[in-house]
């Protein structure tokens, strides 16, 4: 039997949702508790880190069986001013915005208001690619597999040009490998997502991420503008590695909100990752998103071997990198695990879980140290019953 491509795979799901396939969860009795997580515990880890470091305030929520069953706030909003963080007090996404992206996108190819089958030039007018007899579609944008310099021109988008100018320009650019045979990260040419949704639906991309994602979601203080996270009474202020607060926030990262743009709780970034967990039959649903797309969203499209190569280096439980659409997709010691990091200037976020178990953990901070990954393995250590060990390498025993 011949192995299908991941494109073959992505392209099976699109014509069966094209062609109305409908899916209906059924309800059951009240989701128990995953045996073997200790939330306890996560809270115990997540505060002797915090106290052993320079980071300034942390939220995390971990999900079992498709609810939030723990969400607590750590640290300050801002060092020295006595305001807790809390369950409610927003960060920024950063990254993991490209999985709102990847599935507003693919809603609206359900719906058939966005032909899959057409390049994305033809979809987004201001992107502009180096020429190339391969014609690069959604799958190509999606899963970072365009073949152009990683990162492409996110320093110019740093410096505060506009995102739209700036893909028109990518066509000035070289191929550092053919395209659909690498992954180049992007953030500027991945923003053609929401151009596109925009195009389709002639509305801003931040309304209909509203309509299709948030309100659905009921997730009460997501949002997609600088604007609106500092408005909140409650959001987390960015600081250095050093503890010092970032008095001026860029704007820039919300001029590509398809790649960077999702503010909002940890509790709502919860909900999120749980709505990237396809619903099983005769339990309670845990997502209003197809099945299908999920699945597509989460099919492996492409190696990321800069990602393994990191992972390796500094972890080594995370195997078998690769790239869907919008997300990052591992195996942690036979299991598949999804998730996305994101990172912008003073803010940190994560999100991995097991879709097959319903299960996972979201963490958000306002500083640029990385120790908090190490949690998301103790989680996972946990979820799949594996020997306990000190991912945040805090040096004490633990009970």
């Amino acid at each position: 039997m011949t192995k299908q491509s991941p494109y073959a795979v992505f392209m099976k799901f699109w014509l069966a949702l094209l062609f109305s396939m409908t899916f209906c969860a059924v309800a059951s009795a009240q989701t128990a508790r995953v045996p073997g997580i200790n939330a306890n515990e996560i809270d115990r880890r997540a505060t002797a880190m915090m106290q052993k470091s320079d980071m300034t305030g942390m939220a995390i929520a971990i999900v079992e069986n498709g609810r939030v069953t723990f969400a607590k706030g750590y640290g300050e909003q801002v060092r020295g001013s006595g305001k807790a963080v809390d369950q409610n007090t927003i960060f920024r996404w950063a990254s993991v915005s490209k999985g709102v992206a990847a599935s507003t996108l693919l809603g609206l190819v359900e719906e058939r208001r966005v032909d899959a089958r057409l390049p994305i030039e033809a979809l987004a007018p201001s992107l502009h690619l180096p020429p190339t007899s391969e014609k690069h579609d959604i799958v190509d944008l999606l899963s970072h597999r365009i073949g152009i310099t990683r990162n492409a021109y996110d320093g110019r988008i740093e410096d505060g040009r506009d995102a739209k100018m700036l893909r028109t320009q990518l066509g000035g650019l070289n191929y550092v490998c053919p395209p659909r045979t690498c992954h180049t990260y992007q953030n500027v040419a991945f923003d053609a997502a929401a151009e596109i949704v925009e195009e389709a639906t002639e509305l801003p991309y931040k309304t209909v991420v509203q309509r299709e994602v948030f309100d659905p979601l009921g997730m009460s203080t997501a949002s997609l503008t600088l604007d609106a996270m500092v408005h909140s009474r409650n959001w987390a202020r960015p600081h250095n590695r050093k503890g010092r607060l970032i008095r001026h926030i860029k704007s820039s990262y919300y001029h590509v909100p398809a790649a960077a743009g999702v503010n909002s709780s940890v509790v709502d970034l919860a909900r999120w990752m749980t709505a990237l967990m396809p619903n099983k039959p005769g339990m309670m649903p845990t997502t209003p998103f197809p099945t299908e797309r999920l699945m597509a969203m989460q099919t492996r499209v492409v190696a990321t071997p800069g990602e393994q190569r990191m992972m390796d280096r500094s972890y080594g439980a995370l195997d078998n990198s690769h790239y869907g659409l919008g997300l990052r997709i591992y195996d942690y010691h036979g299991h598949k695990v999804v998730g996305h990091r994101g990172g912008v200037e003073g803010y940190r976020s994560l999100i991995l879980f097991d879709p097959e178990k319903q299960s996972g953990i979201a963490i958000m901070w306002n500083s640029p140290h990385g120790q908090p990954i190490g949690l998301q393995m103790e989680f996972m250590d946990q979820l799949y019953g594996l020997p306990k060990r000190d991912w945040l390498r805090l040096g004490q025993r633990r009970s």
